[in-house]
C-alpha cells in the first residue's frame, strides 16, 4: 500500500484505451521528460491525444492517519511551471471528500472512506488559464477507487439452521448446506474467500470447506440412543489463513425414526381371569408389546395363533396406546370349561425391508384365561312355550309342562311345572323360577296358551251362484268355479272339501271337481244340452270343513241351459232366466227389474200417444191439412236425394205418366195408368188453387224438400180416402172425374208418395 501511495506522486498510469475506467491492459509508465520528448519528437509525428494522460486513482479505505490521505496528481504538458495553469475538480465528493491543489494538481482525501459503503467515485478535472479562466484542454473524467482491506468477517445470514436425517444412515448422507457471506471485495485479494470448518459436532458430521455442505460422518447412528445433535460451523475469510476474520453458526440436527425395532412383550406369559357371566363382545383383558420406534413405525398388530382356546376370543389394537384388547367371542360356561390357553403374536403394521434381515420383526406371548364360576339363575329348556286348549276343555285337565334346570356346580336341580286348566281368562302367562339357595337369581320364560275355537258352524257356499251351461258345451268342461265360507274362527286356517252328495252320485249331467285350494268347479259329464228338453238343472254340493269336530252342509247350484256362440260366449237363455254378473245383491237385481218395467211402460205410452196425435192432426182441421211426407233425420244424400224424388215432376205435368214411382225403391207391383177424371168439383178446385197461391207467395214456406199434401177428405166424399194403405190394388174401374180440372198436379202427388205412405202405415201398424 505504501509503495502504491508514493508511486502516484510522479508517475501517471497510462492505459492503452480511450476509456478512462476498467481497462485491463496497462501500458508503460511515462515521466514528464518522456512526455516532452514525445511532443518534440521526429518530424512528421502528429499528437492526437491531450497533453496530460491519466485514467484512475486509488485510495485506501479506513485510513487512520492524521494528515489527509494523498490520492494522486493531475498535470498537463501545457503547464510550464510558471503558475499560469489552474486545476479544477468537480463530481462526486469534490470539495467535501476530495480536494485538489489548484497550482500543483495534487489530490487528497479529507476523511476515511469505506469501500463497503461506496466502492468508487467519479470526478471531472480541467486545466484553465489562471488569469483568463479559459480552458486549456477539454474537461476529462476519471475515477477514484476505494482500495479494499479485510475489515468484514463472514456472516451466516440464515442461521441458526435446523436439519433432519434418517437414523441408521450410511456415512456421507447429505444433511443440509450452510452459506456465509463476506462484505469485502471478492475480486481483490483473499478478503472475501471463505473456508468452512466444524468446531463442535465431530465425529458425527462433517462439512465441505468450500461449499458448506454438511454430511454424516459416523455410520448407523441410532435414534433410540441419541436423537438430537448440535453442530457448530465456522466460516473464516482470507482462505482460512492466520489473521483472517471468522463467523460461526449453529446447526440443530435431528435423527428421524425408521422402523428398525420390532415390538417386544414385557413378559412372555399373561394370566387373566374372567367371570363366566361376561357378555359376548366385552373386553376380558389387555396385553401390550412395546416398540422403541415412534409414530407409524411403532404401530402394533396383534393376532391370536390358531390353537386351543383361540376360537373363544378375539384381539384388537387400541390406536391410542397400542394395547392389545382381548374380546370374548362366545359365551363362557364354567361348568363346561374352566380355563383357556392360547398364544398372541405382535408384529409391526408397517415394515421396513432394510431392517427385516436383522432378525424376526415379531414377538410372541402366551395368554391363559381362567373362567370364574358365577352363581347363575336357572335355565329353561326352551326359550318359550306354546300350549293349545279347546274352549270347552273341562277344569282340571293338564294341558302342558314347563321345565327349568340350575346348572351351577353346587346344585344341578331340575324343576317341572304342570299347567292345569282352572279357568280360561287369559291366553298368556309368565313363569318365574327362584333357585332354592339364591332367591335373588330368577329366570323368566313366556308361556302362551292358545284357546282353540270349537267348530260350531257348518260351511256354506260363499254366494248364490248363477250358473249356466251352453247347449254346445263339451264333456269335461268346467262351467262354474265356486268357493265356501265358514263363520267359525279363524278364517285364515280353514280348509274346505267339496263333493257331490251320495244321492246324486249317479248324476249323468254334472259332477264336482275339488281343486284343493278351497275352491271347486262344476264339470260337465256329457254334451248336447237342449233348452227345449230341460231348461234348469239342480246340482247338490256337499261342503265339509277341517274343524274339530268337522262340520258339513249341502248347497244347491242352479244350472240354466243357454245358447252360446262357438267360442262359448253367451247369446240367450230361456225367457225366465236373467243372466247377471255373479255377486250382485238382491236389492241391485230388484232395482234393475224395476228400471226395465218402467222403460217398457214409457215405450207403450209413447207409441199410443203418437198414434192418437197423428189421427187428431189429420182430422182436426179441414182448412189446413199439411204434413211432411218424408223426414230425414240425417244429412242429405246429394245426388241420391235427386234420384229418390224427381222434383221436376211437380213442375212439369207432362211427365206424370212417365215417372209415377220412386226410382230408388222397386215397386211391389206394377201400377197401371189412372183413368182421366170426368167429374168436376168447384169446391175442391177452389180450395186447391187457394192453397197453391198461398204457398207460392209465402216466403216462410218450408224448404224445397218438404212437400205439402193437398187433400180434402170429408163426410160423404166420392173419392173416399187417399191413403196409400187402400191403394195397394189399383182399380182401373174407379171414377176420378172429380180430379178432371186440377187433377194433373194432384195425381202426381198421389202417385209419387202413395207407396211411401203405404209403407209408413204398415210400419205403424206393426
Amino acid at each position: 500500500h505504501t509503495e502504491q501511495k508514493y508511486l502516484l506522486l510522479d508517475i501517471f498510469s497510462v492505459m492503452c484505451s480511450d476509456s478512462h475506467m476498467h481497462v485491463k491492459t496497462p501500458c508503460s509508465r511515462i515521466s514528464q521528460s518522456s512526455v516532452g520528448s514525445l511532443r518534440n519528437g521526429a518530424a512528421g509525428f502528429q499528437r492526437v491525444k491531450r497533453g496530460w494522460v491519466w485514467n484512475q486513482f486509488f485510495v485506501l479505505e479506513e485510513y487512520m492517519g492524521s494528515d489527509p490521505q494523498y490520492v494522486g496528481k493531475l498535470h498537463t504538458d501545457l503547464d510550464k511551471g510558471d503558475s499560469s495553469v489552474k486545476y479544477t475538480l468537480s463530481g462526486e465528493g469534490a470539495g467535501s471528500i476530495f480536494t485538489i491543489d489548484q497550482t500543483t494538481g495534487d489530490i487528497h482525501a479529507l476523511r476515511s472512506l469505506d469501500r463497503e459503503e461506496k466502492p468508487y467515485y467519479t470526478l471531472r478535472a480541467q486545466a484553465v488559464d489562471i488569469d483568463t479562466n479559459i480552458p486549456l484542454e477539454p474537461e476529462s473524467e476519471f475515477v477514484i477507487k476505494v482500495q479494499d482491506i479485510n475489515d468484514n468477517e463472514p456472516k451466516f445470514l440464515e442461521g441458526p439452521y435446523t436439519a433432519s436425517v434418517p437414523e441408521m444412515s450410511p456415512v456421507g448422507t447429505y444433511v443440509t448446506q450452510v452459506t456465509a457471506t463476506d462484505a469485502d471485495d471478492p475480486t481483490y485479494g483473499n478478503s472475501a474467500r471463505v473456508v468452512y470448518s466444524i468446531l463442535h459436532g465431530q465425529p458425527y458430521f462433517s462439512v465441505d470447506p468450500k461449499t458448506g455442505v454438511i454430511k454424516t460422518a459416523l455410520p448407523n447412528m441410532d435414534r433410540e440412543v441419541k436423537e438430537e445433535y448440535q453442530v457448530l460451523i465456522q466460516a473464516k475469510d482470507m482462505g482460512g489463513q492466520l489473521g483472517g476474520l471468522a463467523g460461526t453458526t449453529i446447526v440443530n440436527i435431528t435423527l428421524s425414526d425408521v422402523n428398525d425395532n420390532p415390538p417386544r412383550f414385557s413378559k412372555s406369559f399373561f394370566h387373566l381371569r374372567v367371570p363366566e357371566s361376561s357378555a359376548v363382545g366385552s373386553a376380558v383383558g389387555r396385553i401390550k408389546a412395546h416398540d422403541l420406534d415412534i409414530g407409524r413405525n411403532a404401530e402394533v398388530e396383534y393376532i391370536i395363533v390358531p390353537g386351543d382356546g383361540g376360537a373363544m376370543f378375539d384381539i384388537t389394537t387400541n390406536e391410542h396406546n397400542q394395547e392389545g384388547i382381548i374380546i370374548l367371542k362366545r359365551p363362557l360356561d364354567y361348568e363346561s370349561k374352566k380355563a383357556y390357553t392360547f398364544k398372541v403374536e405382535a408384529t409391526n403394521a408397517h415394515l421396513d425391508p432394510r431392517f427385516q434381515s436383522f432378525g424376526a420383526f415379531k414377538d410372541t406371548a402366551t395368554v391363559k384365561i381362567n373362567v370364574l364360576d358365577v352363581d347363575e339363575p336357572p335355565v329353561f329348556n326352551k326359550p318359550s312355550y306354546v300350549m293349545d286348549v279347546y274352549e270347552d276343555t273341562p277344569a282340571g285337565t293338564i294341558i302342558g309342562a314347563v321345565t327349568a334346570q340350575d346348572l351351577d356346580a353346587s346344585a344341578h336341580s331340575v324343576f317341572t311345572w304342570l299347567y292345569i286348566v282352572h279357568h280360561l281368562l287369559d291366553r298368556k302367562a309368565t313363569v318365574q323360577m327362584f333357585p332354592r339357595n339364591s332367591p335373588v337369581l330368577t329366570s323368566r320364560v313366556a308361556v302362551t296358551v292358545h284357546v282353540l275355537d270349537i267348530n260350531e258352524f257348518p260351511p256354506e257356499l260363499a254366494s248364490p251362484y248363477e250358473t249356466f251351461v251352453c247347449e254346445n258345451s263339451k264333456v269335461g268342461q268346467v262351467i262354474q268355479v265356486f268357493s265356501a265360507k265358514d263363520q267359525d274362527l279363524p278364517s285364515a286356517g280353514q280348509q274346505f272339501s267339496f263333493r257331490t252328495s251320495k244321492e246324486d252320485i249317479k248324476n249323468k249331467n254334472f259332477t264336482i271337481r275339488d281343486f284343493g285350494n278351497n275352491t271347486a268347479g262344476v264339470v260337465t259329464k256329457r254334451s248336447g244340452f237342449r233348452r227345449r228338453l230341460q231348461e234348469i238343472y239342480l246340482l247338490p254340493v256337499v261342503i265339509e270343513d277341517n274343524g274339530y269336530p268337522p262340520k258339513s252342509s249341502t248347497g244347491t247350484l242352479t244350472i240354466r241351459v243357454c245358447g252360446c256362440e262357438l267360442d262359448g260366449s253367451l247369446l240367450t237363455c230361456s225367457a225366465e232366466a236373467i243372466f247377471l254378473p255373479v255377486g250382485l245383491s238382491t236389492g241391485a237385481l230388484i232395482a234393475i227389474l224395476l228400471c226395465i218395467i218402467i222403460l217398457l211402460v214409457i215405450v207403450v205410452l209413447y207409441v199410443g200417444l203418437r198414434r192418437q196425435k197423428k189421427k187428431e192432426t189429420l182430422m182436426s182441421s179441414k182448412e189446413d191439412i199439411r204434413d211432411n211426407v218424408i223426414h230425414y233425420d240425417d244429412e242429405g244424400g246429394g245426388e241420391e236425394d235427386t234420384h229418390a224424388f224427381d222434383m221436376g215432376t211437380l213442375r212439369n205435368p207432362k211427365v206424370v205418366k212417365e215417372n209415377l214411382f220412386r226410382r230408388d225403391i222397386k215397386p211391389e207391383m206394377q201400377r197401371g195408368p189412372r183413368p182421366p177424371a170426368s167429374q168436376d168439383s168447384s169446391d175442391i178446385r177452389d180450395f186447391i188453387n187457394q192453397r197453391l197461391k198461398e204457398h207460392d207467395t209465402d216466403n216462410s214456406a218450408p224448404p224445397y224438400d218438404s212437400l205439402a199434401t193437398y187433400a180434402y177428405e170429408g163426410d160423404g166424399s166420392v173419392a173416399e180416402s187417399l191413403s196409400s194403405i187402400e191403394s195397394l190394388v189399383v182399380d182401373f174401374e174407379e171414377d176420378y172425374d172429380y180430379l178432371s180440372d186440377w187433377g194433373p198436379r194432384f195425381k202426381t202427388l198421389a202417385g209419387i208418395f202413395g207407396e211411401q205412405d203405404r209403407q209408413a202405415g204398415m210400419a205403424e201398424d206393426k
